[in-house]
């Protein structure tokens, strides 16, 4: 495509999606951008959905090519609204050193083998003080992605965050007679709750990132992008990253956070910018993307490819059962699932008040957004 010139703009993350909003509804916005996993209900109305025809890219052959979440999110009334560059999960960050010291011989692949690790790192002084904290989980607002990790938990215990048609919030309601949802928002809170045999962090702990790398903590959950990040705080530090725990092995689940690449509605080259992208993930395109930026891929064949890295191993693979779920405002979202953390840990709601005082506001949020 001789005739075609790439103009590339980049943005902080913190002025991304303000600065796009913008420049669409000026009419300044660009052919293409980057297009976050949860944005489909919030900007679908921005993005243009790929042609269709026979030189086209089908659903099928999209569900051939990519794991089965960057689907569930990125297609919508059997029309494709954005192309994968990778797709990211949650993953269990340990560090080997206080492990070993604990005699743990490998990291929880069950919560509850998780929970044994906690109770055998966490050390307490006299005074009840965390002095050696096993895991960064319980809080919402010093653990990086704390959201992610209650909701991937909610996820994993067969909670249905919508309802079918996805109209409604539902997570606050029992599955087979069963309140899932009370029990993983308890499961979560209590490793901040002194009073609870696995109470290993609390509101004056270090950021989870750097109580990590400091070596405060000794595990913590988070994407594969803070490799590198922890490499860059802390060059000695002997970590190593586990798939997350699960609640049931035989149907591993875990929570995915990833963008993807769309077209602007008012693009006047959208079907250049859509052959752009379809080369840009393709095989090809994504090795050399993936390659550069050091991600998990999202396509099948190069899933298969990152198995055995050793980095970006446990994610690729992990993308094959990651999970997602219908979000009508993820920035929103992420303050009320916070308010909802706090609401427990501070002693303003019990969790069935905290979980359905959740529910209210997103189904509230969800009204305005109609």
């Amino acid at each position: 495509n001789p005739n075609v010139k790439i103009v590339y703009r980049k943005l902080t993350y913190e002025d991304y999606e303000r600065s796009l909003v913008d420049a669409l509804a000026a009419g300044a916005g660009p052919d293409i951008l980057m297009f976050h996993n949860t944005w489909l209900p919030k900007h679908g109305g921005k993005i243009a959905a790929m042609p269709e025809g026979e030189t086209w890219m089908t659903v099928r052959d999209f569900q051939q090519q990519f794991v089965d979440v960057a689907a569930q999110d990125l297609v919508y009334a059997n029309r494709i609204y954005a192309l994968p560059l990778y797709v990211d999960t949650l993953a269990l960050y340990y560090n080997k050193d206080i492990l070993n010291n604990a005699g743990i011989t490998r990291p929880a692949q069950t919560w509850e083998e998780f929970n044994s690790d906690v109770e055998t790192i966490t050390r307490l002084d006299g005074s009840g003080n965390i002095i050696q904290s096993a895991a960064a989980i319980g809080t919402a607002r010093n653990i990086n992605r704390s959201t992610d990790i209650l909701i991937g938990l909610m996820i994993q215990s067969g909670v249905r965050m919508m309802s079918a048609e996805n109209s409604e919030p539902t997570f606050s309601r029992p599955v087979n007679n069963t309140a899932v949802g009370e029990i993983a928002l308890k499961y979560y809170t209590d490793f901040a709750n002194p009073s609870v045999r696995t109470y290993t962090w609390n509101d004056a702990q270090h950021y989870s990132i750097d109580a990590f790398a400091e070596g405060k903590t000794a595990m913590m959950f988070n994407y594969s992008h803070q490799i590198p990040v922890l490499r860059a705080k802390a060059a000695r530090l002997n970590f190593g990253v586990a798939p997350i725990p699960q609640v049931s092995p035989n149907d591993a689940k875990t929570y995915a956070n990833y963008w993807a690449v769309a077209v602007s509605n008012r693009s006047q080259f959208a079907d250049n910018a859509w052959r752009f992208l379809i080369h840009l993930t393709s095989k090809d395109g994504s090795s050399s993307y993936l390659n550069a930026t050091l991600r998990p891929a999202a396509r099948r064949d190069l899933v298969e490819l990152q198995r055995n890295d050793l980095d970006l191993g446990v994610f690729a693979v992990q993308a094959l059962s990651a999970r997602s779920w219908f979000q009508i405002d993820n920035t929103a979202l992420e303050s009320i699932f916070a308010d909802m953390i706090e609401d427990v840990n501070f002693g303003r709601a019990n969790v069935r008040e905290a979980l359905q005082s959740a529910e209210t506001r997103v189904s509230v949020l969800m009204s305005r957004n109609r």
